[in-house]
Protein backbone atom coordinates (compact mmCIF):
# COMPACT_ATOMS: atom_id res chain seq x y z
CA UNK A 1 0.00 0.00 0.00
CA UNK A 2 1.15 3.45 -0.78
CA UNK A 3 0.73 6.03 1.98
CA UNK A 4 -0.35 8.59 -0.64
CA UNK A 5 -3.44 6.49 -1.41
CA UNK A 6 -4.86 6.93 2.10
CA UNK A 7 -6.16 9.76 4.22
CA UNK A 8 -5.10 9.37 7.83
CA UNK A 9 -6.84 11.00 10.75
CA UNK A 10 -5.75 11.34 14.36
CA UNK A 11 -8.09 11.26 17.33
CA UNK A 12 -7.65 11.28 21.09
CA UNK A 13 -11.12 10.31 22.24
CA UNK A 14 -11.34 6.67 23.31
CA UNK A 15 -14.35 4.90 21.80
CA UNK A 16 -16.12 1.77 23.09
CA UNK A 17 -14.75 -0.17 20.08
CA UNK A 18 -11.13 0.72 20.88
CA UNK A 19 -10.36 -2.20 23.23
CA UNK A 20 -11.04 -4.56 20.30
CA UNK A 21 -9.03 -2.35 17.93
CA UNK A 22 -6.06 -2.31 20.31
CA UNK A 23 -6.31 -6.08 20.78
CA UNK A 24 -6.22 -6.57 17.00
CA UNK A 25 -3.26 -4.20 16.57
CA UNK A 26 -1.03 -5.65 19.29
CA UNK A 27 -1.78 -9.25 18.32
CA UNK A 28 -1.06 -8.50 14.65
CA UNK A 29 2.46 -7.23 15.41
CA UNK A 30 3.59 -10.62 16.71
CA UNK A 31 5.73 -8.90 19.36
CA UNK A 32 3.71 -9.22 22.55
CA UNK A 33 2.95 -12.12 24.86
CA UNK A 34 -0.51 -12.86 26.28
CA UNK A 35 0.10 -10.90 29.49
CA UNK A 36 1.30 -7.82 27.58
CA UNK A 37 -1.69 -8.00 25.24
CA UNK A 38 -4.03 -8.16 28.23
CA UNK A 39 -2.35 -5.09 29.76
CA UNK A 40 -2.70 -3.12 26.51
CA UNK A 41 -6.45 -3.75 26.45
CA UNK A 42 -6.84 -3.08 30.20
CA UNK A 43 -5.35 0.42 29.81
CA UNK A 44 -7.96 1.27 27.17
CA UNK A 45 -10.72 -0.13 29.39
CA UNK A 46 -9.49 1.91 32.35
CA UNK A 47 -9.56 5.08 30.25
CA UNK A 48 -13.11 4.28 29.14
CA UNK A 49 -14.22 3.74 32.75
CA UNK A 50 -12.41 6.63 34.45
CA UNK A 51 -11.40 9.04 31.71
CA UNK A 52 -7.89 10.16 30.79
CA UNK A 53 -7.25 12.42 33.77
CA UNK A 54 -8.33 9.96 36.49
CA UNK A 55 -6.83 6.89 34.82
CA UNK A 56 -3.61 8.64 33.83
CA UNK A 57 -3.75 6.95 30.41
CA UNK A 58 -3.99 9.19 27.37
CA UNK A 59 -4.36 7.82 23.85
CA UNK A 60 -3.69 8.82 20.28
CA UNK A 61 -5.35 6.75 17.56
CA UNK A 62 -4.54 6.83 13.86
CA UNK A 63 -7.37 5.89 11.53
CA UNK A 64 -8.01 5.44 7.84
CA UNK A 65 -11.67 5.23 6.81
CA UNK A 66 -12.76 4.32 10.37
CA UNK A 67 -10.17 1.55 10.69
CA UNK A 68 -7.75 2.01 13.58
CA UNK A 69 -4.30 1.41 12.13
CA UNK A 70 -2.20 2.27 15.17
CA UNK A 71 -2.24 3.86 18.56
CA UNK A 72 -0.12 5.17 21.38
CA UNK A 73 -0.74 5.35 25.11
CA UNK A 74 1.11 7.77 27.35
CA UNK A 75 0.81 9.47 30.71
CA UNK A 76 2.55 11.77 33.14
CA UNK A 77 4.72 9.81 35.54
CA UNK A 78 3.15 10.08 39.02
CA UNK A 79 5.20 12.22 41.38
CA UNK A 80 6.76 14.25 38.57
CA UNK A 81 5.83 17.61 37.08
CA UNK A 82 7.04 17.25 33.51
CA UNK A 83 8.11 13.64 32.87
CA UNK A 84 5.97 11.30 30.79
CA UNK A 85 6.00 7.60 30.00
CA UNK A 86 5.16 6.33 26.53
CA UNK A 87 3.53 3.07 27.56
CA UNK A 88 2.57 1.79 24.12
CA UNK A 89 3.04 2.66 20.50
CA UNK A 90 1.98 0.11 17.91
CA UNK A 91 0.98 0.04 14.26
CA UNK A 92 -1.05 -2.87 12.89
CA UNK A 93 1.00 -5.32 10.85
CA UNK A 94 -0.64 -4.50 7.50
CA UNK A 95 0.01 -0.77 8.02
CA UNK A 96 3.68 -1.05 8.92
CA UNK A 97 6.53 0.26 6.75
CA UNK A 98 4.50 3.29 5.58
CA UNK A 99 6.00 5.84 7.97
CA UNK A 100 2.97 5.74 10.24
CA UNK A 101 5.04 4.97 13.33
CA UNK A 102 6.90 8.24 12.90
CA UNK A 103 3.62 10.11 12.38
CA UNK A 104 2.19 8.49 15.50
CA UNK A 105 5.29 9.34 17.53
CA UNK A 106 5.20 12.96 16.36
CA UNK A 107 1.50 13.29 17.20
CA UNK A 108 2.12 11.82 20.65
CA UNK A 109 5.11 14.06 21.35
CA UNK A 110 3.09 17.13 20.29
CA UNK A 111 0.39 16.26 22.82
CA UNK A 112 2.90 15.64 25.59
CA UNK A 113 4.64 18.93 24.86
CA UNK A 114 1.27 20.77 24.84
CA UNK A 115 0.49 19.24 28.26
CA UNK A 116 3.74 20.68 29.66
CA UNK A 117 5.87 17.56 29.23
CA UNK A 118 9.61 18.13 29.13
CA UNK A 119 10.84 14.56 28.68
CA UNK A 120 9.51 11.20 27.58
CA UNK A 121 10.66 7.80 28.81
CA UNK A 122 10.14 4.50 26.98
CA UNK A 123 10.85 1.08 28.46
CA UNK A 124 11.42 -1.92 26.20
CA UNK A 125 13.02 -5.33 26.00
CA UNK A 126 16.62 -5.87 24.93
CA UNK A 127 15.91 -9.06 22.97
CA UNK A 128 16.70 -9.39 19.27
CA UNK A 129 12.98 -9.33 18.45
CA UNK A 130 12.97 -5.69 19.57
CA UNK A 131 15.99 -4.58 17.55
CA UNK A 132 13.78 -2.87 14.91
CA UNK A 133 11.99 -1.11 17.79
CA UNK A 134 15.32 0.16 19.16
CA UNK A 135 16.26 1.46 15.70
CA UNK A 136 12.85 3.16 15.42
CA UNK A 137 13.28 4.93 18.78
CA UNK A 138 16.77 6.06 17.83
CA UNK A 139 15.49 7.41 14.47
CA UNK A 140 12.91 9.35 16.48
CA UNK A 141 15.83 10.89 18.43
CA UNK A 142 15.45 8.91 21.64
CA UNK A 143 18.64 7.97 23.45
CA UNK A 144 19.27 4.76 25.33
CA UNK A 145 19.59 6.15 28.85
CA UNK A 146 19.78 3.11 31.07
CA UNK A 147 19.95 -0.68 30.96
CA UNK A 148 18.60 -2.86 33.77
CA UNK A 149 20.29 -6.25 33.24
CA UNK A 150 18.11 -9.37 33.27
CA UNK A 151 15.06 -7.29 34.25
CA UNK A 152 12.35 -9.20 32.39
CA UNK A 153 14.09 -12.58 32.42
CA UNK A 154 17.63 -13.94 32.35
CA UNK A 155 19.16 -12.48 29.18
CA UNK A 156 16.31 -10.00 28.69
CA UNK A 157 17.30 -6.60 30.01
CA UNK A 158 15.09 -3.53 30.24
CA UNK A 159 16.19 -0.66 28.01
CA UNK A 160 15.05 2.81 29.01
CA UNK A 161 15.05 5.37 26.21
CA UNK A 162 14.60 9.09 26.84
CA UNK A 163 13.90 12.13 24.73
CA UNK A 164 14.16 15.61 26.14
CA UNK A 165 11.54 17.90 24.63
CA UNK A 166 12.81 20.89 26.60
CA UNK A 167 16.50 21.34 27.29
CA UNK A 168 16.00 23.85 30.09
CA UNK A 169 16.78 22.91 33.67
CA UNK A 170 14.74 25.87 34.92
CA UNK A 171 12.39 25.09 37.82
CA UNK A 172 8.78 24.58 36.80
CA UNK A 173 5.84 25.73 38.88
CA UNK A 174 3.24 23.00 39.52
CA UNK A 175 0.36 23.27 37.09
CA UNK A 176 2.19 25.48 34.62
CA UNK A 177 2.64 24.39 31.03
CA UNK A 178 5.31 26.13 28.98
Amino acid sequence: MNRDEHVFTIRETVLPTDPDSVLHIVVSTGFFNAEEIQIAVELVDENLQKGAEKSGYHFVFMECRDEVMGYSCYGRIPGTLTSYDLYWIAIGKRWQRLGLGHRMMTATEERIRAAGGHQIFIETSSTDLYHPTHVFYEHCRYSLDHVFPDFYAPGDSKYVYVKRLVESSEPVEPGSAD
